[in-house]
């Protein structure tokens, strides 16, 4: 088991695949998506499941750096922000599948950079997306 005991359950529903849309249960998140292009959709004006993925993942990563800088008592620079990029592709070793790769740059201005990436690390090790992506999705962060 993942978890001992969920404190929060989030919910969406999808509907449509690629091309369809996504709403979460409380309506904040009500999208319409749309295949890009470079994999063979029309890529018109709805976001994908790697956008997604990309925002939630960064965002979740600063929520992590936050709870390690808190824990260590470490002043973190309100200014943090993370480029993320989820890359997708044919899966290596599996024919016919996809999977994917993150490669977030990491942004802590102010921060002494041996102390920043020492912060990086240990979020690294805390982040639920890092666990859940930990030797399944090549990660790369880069202190920017």
């Amino acid at each position: 088991m993942a978890i001992d005991k969920a404190a929060y359950t989030a919910h969406a529903t999808s509907t449509g695949g690629r091309t369809g849309s996504t709403r979460s249960s409380d309506g904040i998140i009500d999208l319409k998506l749309e295949t890009p292009k470079e994999l063979g959709g029309n890529g018109g004006p709805g976001t994908n499941p790697e956008q997604l993925f990309a925002s939630g993942y960064s965002a979740c990563f600063i929520g992590a750096m936050k709870a390690v800088a808190n824990r260590e008592k470490i002043k973190l620079p309100g200014e943090v922000s993370i480029d993320a990029s989820v890359s997708i592709g044919p899966h290596t070793g599996k024919p016919g599948a996809f999977g994917i790769e993150v490669a977030m740059t990491i942004k802590v201005p102010g921060m002494e950079r041996e102390a920043a990436e020492k912060l990086i690390a240990a979020a690294h090790e805390v982040c639920p997306y890092s666990n859940a992506t930990r030797g399944n999705v090549d990660v790369t962060l880069t202190l920017a």
